[in-house]
């Protein structure tokens, strides 16, 4: 009977090292599948639909843009101070903006200011279907055309708030989210002088800077704003004249990048 069960230990033990061969193997090519080919493992999931925050630009170009959601109290007086600086900017409009003040909407493009899409009416667009995204900003960007003639081909997004979803429903219908790099702050209401020493220690070439239409000390601060940077070699130019065309990318930052 000993001869039968030290055949069987045999067997047994040759079954068990290559069950623990065969595990060692498969540790071995899993181990060089995420060391040396991270890239096949979740590339797709991590690559993140981003509008653009700022532009790689070698010349100081930047681009001042306003928020139009609220009042329209200040509004001449924000294009007569551009105009006094020779400055054109970008001022992202809410359609219920457009209903109540078309003066004022019309006023921006005479002017020669760019009059672009904020959104139909200030929803949060991550909660909203891709096909509900694409209605609010066509329904938008009809009011802006009836009343200046041009349809817009930028966007920022209400709140600032987006995400993959809504920023490919921009682009399906060819418009190009676009958020900011520098933040005035103003619709916190803090004063002129804490606005201005903010967005000029802020600003770099490429940058994006956010304004509010109605905010209570924008127009204070932004003669002082203008007046700095100019002195600092900065060329204001309206957004659609900032960003790029043609082959670009946009990195982990936002910043669009030629390719």
């Amino acid at each position: 009977m000993r001869k039968p069960i030290r055949a069987f230990h045999i067997v047994l033990m040759r079954k068990r090292w290559w069950t623990a061969a065969a595990c060692l193997c498969l540790a071995a090519v899993m181990f060089c599948m995420v060391n040396y080919y991270p890239a096949a493992v979740g590339a797709s999931s991590s690559v993140r639909q981003l509008p653009i925050y700022c532009v790689q630009r070698d010349q100081k170009l930047i681009s001042i843009s306003f928020d139009a959601a609220w009042g329209n109290e200040d509004t001449q007086q924000l294009i007569d101070i551009l105009d006094r600086y020779g400055v054109k900017a970008t001022f992202f409009v809410v359609g219920s903006w457009v209903d109540k003040y078309p003066e004022s909407v019309k006023a921006l493009s005479d002017a020669g200011h760019e009059v672009m899409n904020h959104s139909n009416t200030h929803a949060h667009y991550p909660q909203l279907t891709a096909d509900e995204v694409i209605a609010d900003l066509n329904a938008c960007n009809d009011k802006i055309e009836a009343v200046t003639g041009v349809r817009p081909t930028l966007v920022r997004m209400p709140y600032g708030d987006y995400d993959d979803k809504s920023v490919q429903a921009a682009r399906s219908i060819g418009m190009e989210p676009i958020q900011w790099d520098v933040d005035s702050l103003d619709w916190k209401e803090i004063p002129a002088d804490e606005i201005t020493q903010r967005v000029t220690s802020k600003v770099g070439p490429g940058s994006i800077v956010l304004f509010h239409n109605a905010a209570l000390h924008t127009p204070e601060a932004l003669p002082s704003i203008l007046e700095q940077l100019t002195q600092e070699g900065y060329t204001f130019v309206p957004i659609s004249q900032l960003i790029l065309t043609g082959n670009y990318s946009i990195d982990h930052t936002g910043r669009q990048c030629p390719c």
